[in-house]
């Protein structure tokens, strides 16, 4: 299928590595123009690299996606740099490290995880709207996660509710853009096959293998497909929408 994405430009918070890299390579081979954003430098910058090797024109806009001054000058360099921006991926989030009950959770911990996920949503999103409503063309694709679809689970209360605000945030954003030629969607996987779970024990992963319906966790690259087809032309009445993206599995357990 083609995509019709050859010429668009995407900005990608997070893409210094993992998924973020990932939906960057997707998109590049489609034809698109990405700006690689994340808040370490030196993996934008090698993202960058890897992407130009395989004949992708990138560009490096590092900066703090939870940060308002870091997000108004990365997509100013990319906009300078493209000329134009089509597509926006908000990838840019932090594991659960440690988990924390309700009662037992610091305030400084809830406020991290509330702004790396959700107030990055919101400033980037607000950050590209006039360029995009400029140039009548728009995809807005937000990161929510299973661990909201799938109801939570004991001890992730701050991401839990980051990413069920992020669902809420691209319903309405969804209403306001559309009248503008803009669709906003929001994904949700499942467990993913990146560094944030290279801490789960070998035990660990093999249970969320046996209560997966696909007996396995999630790629990378299958989420950058996912990506790469919301952000197309073909994708051009789906506004609105969480797509679940878990492998069937629906709840959260850590038992047999």
């Amino acid at each position: 299928m083609d995509l019709k994405l050859t010429g668009r430009v995407a900005f990608i918070s997070g893409a210094g590595r993992g998924i973020g890299y990932a939906e960057a390579q997707a998109l590049g081979a489609e034809g698109v123009r990405v700006a690689v954003n994340d808040i370490d430098a030196c993996a934008a910058k090698d993202a960058v690299a890897r992407l130009q090797a395989e004949g992708v024109d990138a560009l490096a806009v590092p900066g703090d996606a939870s940060q308002e001054a870091d997000v108004q000058a990365a997509v100013a360099r990319a906009l300078a740099h493209f000329g134009q921006l089509d597509i926006l991926v908000n990838n840019a989030g932090v594991g659960v490290k440690p988990a924390y009950s309700v009662e037992d959770m610091p305030a400084d911990a809830w406020d991290m995880m509330v702004s790396t996920h959700m107030r990055s949503t919101f400033l980037c999103s607000r950050a590209v709207l006039p360029a995009m409503r400029a140039g009548g063309y728009g995809r807005i694709i937000n990161t929510s996660s299973m661990n909201y679809t799938g109801g939570g689970r004991p001890g992730v209360a701050h991401y839990a509710a980051a990413k069920a605000g992020i669902a809420g945030f691209t319903r309405t954003l969804a209403k306001e853009a559309g009248p503008h030629g803009i669709t906003a969607n929001a994904i949700a996987p499942g467990y993913v096959e990146t560094d944030l779970i290279a801490g789960f024990t070998d035990d660990m992963r093999e249970r969320l293998r046996r209560q997966n319906p696909l007996a396995r966790m999630c790629r990378p690259d299958e989420v950058a497909a996912l990506v790469a087809f919301l952000a197309s032309e073909q994708a051009a009445f789906i506004n609105g929408a969480l797509v679940c993206m878990d492998g069937g599995r629906r709840d959260f357990y850590w038992g047999e």
